[in-house]
């Protein structure tokens, strides 16, 4: 990243405003993605892809006290209820099938913590220097846990050429299509999870799995299309 951006920005790249708004967002993105990582080891690729859909709702309901926004009380009632489709898909009641699926709230709060920070970075920083910082801190971080084999060396390489050509097509998509459009798209996630799944490791999500992500998946709909209304009035 720092080669293909740094011909263009030059060192301003890594000179930025707020250092520690920097780090502790580039931290928070690393957490959630550690936490996921650790939960998907033991529940299904589905059933943690749609638990992750509840980082907007969270973000809905932090934006009033951490940025200042009004929330109403639709979109408080949608964020209530996204939730009450997560507890559908964590079914506490149930004596939890692995208790490893409770990290995956933490990983949607961490991220959700960290879309919050991008916002309040933003005012200082270009988005250039924000993407250089959560990579570069993320590298540093785990530069300490070498990888313990080769094949591990590559399956980590081919998660960094991944990850990087999925935010560079979300990037493009959103600069080609407005984000109304584009922004639901993002639940389709559900189905290739759901299919790898399937496919790879032999697990499919239950009846209430798929029950709780619909409802998780509508409540962000709405609160999406809620807030695109409220903006154009």
């Amino acid at each position: 990243m720092l080669v293909v951006l740094l011909p263009h920005y030059g060192r301003r790249l890594l000179v930025t405003r707020r250092p520690l708004i920097q780090i502790g967002r580039a931290l928070l993105m690393l957490i959630s993605n550690l936490v996921f990582v650790l939960a998907i080891g033991r529940v299904p690729l589905a059933t943690a892809s749609a638990i992750g859909f509840t980082s907007p709702l969270i973000v809905t309901a932090q934006s009033m006290p951490l940025l200042g926004e009004r929330v109403g009380p639709r979109r408080w009632s949608a964020v209530l209820i996204g939730f009450g489709g997560a507890l559908l898909i964590i079914r506490p009641g149930s004596g939890l099938h692995d208790p490893a699926v409770l990290l995956l709230p933490g990983s949607a709060a961490a991220y959700a913590l960290y879309q919050i920070a991008t916002r309040w970075a933003a005012a200082f920083d270009p988005a250039a220097t924000g993407i250089v910082f959560s990579a570069l801190v993320g590298s540093l971080v785990m530069s300490f846990v070498p990888p313990q084999s080769l094949f591990d060396l590559l399956l980590f390489i081919s998660l960094g050429l991944l990850g990087g050509a999925e935010h560079y097509l979300v990037i493009r998509a959103f600069q080609s299509g407005p984000a109304a459009v584009i922004a639901p798209l993002g639940y389709v996630e559900l189905i290739g999870t759901a299919a790898l799944g399937y496919f790879v490791f032999g697990n499919f999500p239950d009846l209430w799995t798929w029950l709780g992500a619909a409802i998780i998946i509508a409540s962000g709909l709405y609160i999406a299309l809620r807030e695109r209304r409220l903006r154009t009035k």
